[in-house]
């Protein structure tokens, strides 16, 4: 039993569908990085075109370093490897690296997209520690005041004529700068914001399983010691059901009736074995190959056997398909307890069906009882909360909910419009089958 919540953690886990924040943040980098190459290039193309000067071997090895860096990220983005904290501060070195060569030889602080600093700086400071952030933007710092002093000029970059126009190409360059990083903060900046929130939810889901672990272990000690304390007065009960069977040779009406209670005292004892027999075994110590419609069968004539007075009326698929499944007791349980709930509310009579194809098994469970009122459908499913007053411990929905996320089921209960509570299940055949 120790394994189970466990199981359901990671099964829960696998249903949120986030990705690694981390991992997110370094795909935005690459798109960011991507950005900036392009605005380097087409910068570098139209001081071409203005035919003023650049030096090109400096501005090929900061394009082409940037370049090599971002097919080194496609490549671990590719391979679905872990991302962390130091990863994305050492490819942001490498920006900042890159981005220095390239001012160093073209104006330094003069020019027009030394506004590229603070993409980097933007990043770091959503994505990484508040340490690394930190060290990343003294190293900006000191890279563009190091360029104040320190950087190769450039000729004709300030006035150029077109169409007639004196234009500063300085403050051009400014203005494309803001229109770019305001572009790429809306684009990129929100999406890492909502990285961020995803994690926040991913850990608030974990600590929703966490909880709910903590829950099924309290649980499971719980039934283990119930079942050591109720050995001693069944023992008790049935020395004396015996002794009465005796005495009652000649009535064989209060026979029969006494024989349904020692019936129902093994079969609180082969329970109460159970638990403890089982508890902490895995699903493979503790499960059985066997075809669908024969362990449903089973699962039926076991409920009949315990709940003789109520009439189950079943239906069982005629598809021919018959997979071989694997199962435990668990999940026999988890139908059974459904089977009780309806019974508890119509005692007469409840219906079973069950159909299934090669991909969902689906049983539907209806009783005949007065319903869910809206107050017990909003409780429904949580731990000790019932509406059989002093008859339910308010496990057996709860319980069954559990079991059925280790197979990815889900559970449905509603009102049927006739009358009654219908219960539905749905179980990914996938999760059963016995692996070839």
């Amino acid at each position: 039993m120790a394994t189970y919540p466990q199981t359901t953690q990671v099964n829960a886990l696998n249903r949120t569908g986030l990705e690694n924040p981390l991992r997110r943040n370094l795909q935005r980098l690459f798109f960011l990085r991507s950005v900036m190459i392009i605005s380097m290039l087409a910068a570098t193309t139209a001081l071409f075109y203005m035919h003023i000067p650049l030096p090109k071997l400096p501005i090929i090895l900061a394009v082409g370093a940037m370049l090599l860096l971002n097919l080194v990220t496609l490549v671990r983005l590719k391979k679905h490897s872990d991302v962390n904290d130091k990863e994305l501060l050492l490819q942001l070195l490498g920006d900042l690296a890159a981005l220095t060569l390239l001012f160093y030889f073209t104006g330094g602080y003069s020019n027009p997209l030394v506004w590229m600093y603070l993409l980097p700086l933007t990043v770091a400071a959503v994505a990484l520690k508040r340490e690394h952030a930190w060290l990343l933007t003294a190293i900006a710092v000191a890279c563009y005041s190091a360029l104040v002093f320190y950087y190769v000029p450039l000729s004709h970059l300030h006035m150029h004529d077109l169409a007639g126009k004196t234009l500063d190409i300085h403050l051009v360059g400014m203005w494309l700068g803001f229109v770019v990083s305001a572009g790429i903060i809306a684009f990129f900046i929100t999406r890492i914001g909502q990285s961020l929130r995803d994690y926040d939810r991913m850990l608030a889901s974990i600590r929703e399983i966490s909880l709910e672990s903590e829950r099924m272990l309290a649980l499971g000690t719980l039934a283990t010691s119930a079942a050591h304390e109720l050995g001693t007065p069944l023992a008790t009960m049935a020395v004396i059901s015996k002794e009465l069977a005796h005495d009652l040779v000649n009535q064989p009406e209060q026979l029969q009736q006494l024989d349904i209670i020692v019936r129902q005292i093994l079969r609180c004892k082969e329970i109460l074995s159970s638990i403890t027999r089982d508890a902490g075994k895995s699903r493979a110590d503790t499960g059985h190959g066997i075809v669908l419609r024969e362990y449903l069968q089973e699962t039926i004539q076991r409920w009949r056997d315990m709940r003789p007075a109520t009439e189950l009326v079943t239906s069982l698929s005629e598809n021919i398909h018959n997979p071989l499944i694997f199962t435990d007791k668990t999940l026999t349980q988890a139908i059974q307890n459904l089977l009780d709930n309806a019974a508890d509310a119509s005692p007469e009579r409840v219906l079973f069906n069950a159909e299934w194809d090669e991909a969902v098994l689906t049983i539907k469970i209806r009783d005949f009882g007065s319903g869910l009122t809206e107050e017990v459908a909003k409780h429904l499913g949580k731990p000790f909360f019932t509406s059989k007053s002093e008859k339910g411990m308010g496990l057996g929905v709860y319980l069954t909910q559990t079991t059925l996320a280790r197979y990815e089921g889900k559970l449905k209960l509603g009102n049927h419009p006739d009358g009654g509570v219908i219960t539905i299940v749905k179980i990914p055949l996938k999760k059963l089958k016995v692996s070839p």
